[in-house]
C-alpha cells in the first residue's frame, strides 16, 4: 500500500507538466509519477496500478480529457476501490479518483491545472495544503511550486505513517539536457528520514547545474572581465584561448549547459568560478 500524497499539475504558459510526491514507501518516484510534455501527467497510488501510467498516457495522446482517462482506467480495473489516481491533461484539465477501500484519510481535489490527492493521511488538511500552495504560487518557477506544495502538505500533517521517500518529475518539450530530452527534472530521494528537505537540496544542485538564466541577465565579457576569467581559469589549470579554457572548466564542473562561448557569461557561472 503506497501511503502517499501527490500533486499532478501543469504550467501551460511554461509548457511544463509534472508530479511531486512524498510517501512512507521505499522509492516512491519509481512507482507513482509519469508525464509527457503537451500530453499530460499522472500519479497512481494507494494500491497502485503501475499500468495506469503507460495506459493513461496513451489515452491522453489520443485526446482523452483527464476525467475520461480516469473513468476509462478505473472502469476497467477490478481492484478500482483500492486505487487512487490523479491526472492532468494537455489542456490543463484535471481529475482525481479515490476508491472506497483506500485507507483513511483518503481523498483528493482539483483546480485549474492540478489534481491533489493522498491516502493514509493525518487529515484532509494535507490535500488542502497541496492545492492552496499551488494556487498561491502562480507565476513562480513550476518545479519550485511543486516542491513548495510538498513542504506545505507536510506542515499540514502529511502522511499518517510518517515519511520515507519523495520525488519530483517535470517535463517540457526539448527542455532536458542538451535539448535532446523532454525531462527537465527527474529527482528522487528513495530512503531518507527527511525526504522533502533532501529533495529540495538535490533540486538546488540540479538548478545550479542545469537551470537557465534569462538572456538579458547574462553579462558582457569586456576586456577587464576577460582578463579576470583568464587569470582565474589559469589558476585552476585551464590555460589557452579563453573560450576553450572556459568550456573545458565548465565541462569538468558539469556547468556546460550554462556556457555559450566567451563573449557573454552566465552570472551563475561567474559566481561559481570566483568561488573556486
Amino acid at each position: 500500500m503506497i501511503s502517499t500524497y501527490s500533486i499532478v499539475a501543469c504550467d501551460l504558459d511554461a509548457g511544463e507538466w509534472g508530479v511531486a510526491v512524498q510517501s512512507k514507501f521505499l522509492a516512491v518516484g519509481s512507482a507513482v509519477p509519469a508525464a509527457e510534455p503537451e500530453i499530460g501527467a499522472i500519479a497512481t497510488q494507494a494500491w497502485a496500478n503501475l499500468a495506469y501510467r503507460p495506459q493513461g498516457l496513451a489515452l491522453l495522446r489520443q485526446g482523452y480529457a483527464a476525467e475520461d482517462v480516469v473513468r476509462a482506467l478505473v472502469g476497467a480495473d477490478e481492484e478500482r476501490e483500492q486505487r487512487q489516481l490523479g491526472v492532468v491533461d494537455g489542456r490543463g484539465r484535471a481529475a482525481t479518483y479515490t476508491g472506497s477501500e483506500c485507507l483513511a484519510w483518503a481523498g483528493g481535489t482539483t483546480g485549474p491545472g492540478y489534481a491533489a490527492q493522498g491516502n493514509i493521511l493525518v487529515s484532509e488538511a494535507t490535500v488542502e495544503a497541496l492545492a492552496s500552495s499551488f494556487e498561491r504560487s502562480a507565476g513562480q518557477p513550476f518545479a519550485e511550486r511543486l516542491l513548495a506544495c510538498l513542504a506545505a502538505a507536510e506542515s499540514a500533517g502529511g502522511d499518517r505513517r510518517g515519511r520515507q521517500s519523495a520525488a519530483l518529475l517535470v517535463v517540457r518539450k526539448d527542455g532536458g539536457y542538451g535539448g535532446t530530452s523532454d525531462v527537465v527534472a527527474d529527482l528522487r530521494v528513495d530512503d531518507h528520514p527527511q525526504p522533502i528537505e533532501e529533495l529540495e537540496r538535490i533540486y538546488r544542485i540540479h538548478d545550479l547545474l542545469f537551470g537557465r538564466t534569462p538572456d538579458d541577465e547574462w553579462l558582457d565579457v569586456d576586456e577587464e572581465l576577460a582578463a579576470e576569467l583568464r587569470e582565474r581559469l589559469a589558476g585552476l589549470g585551464y590555460d589557452g584561448e579563453l573560450e576553450n579554457a572556459l568550456v573545458a572548466w565548465a565541462g569538468t564542473e558539469n556547468l556546460e549547459e550554462r556556457v555559450r562561448g566567451a563573449d557573454r557569461i552566465d552570472p551563475v557561472v561567474l559566481e561559481q568560478l570566483r568561488a573556486r
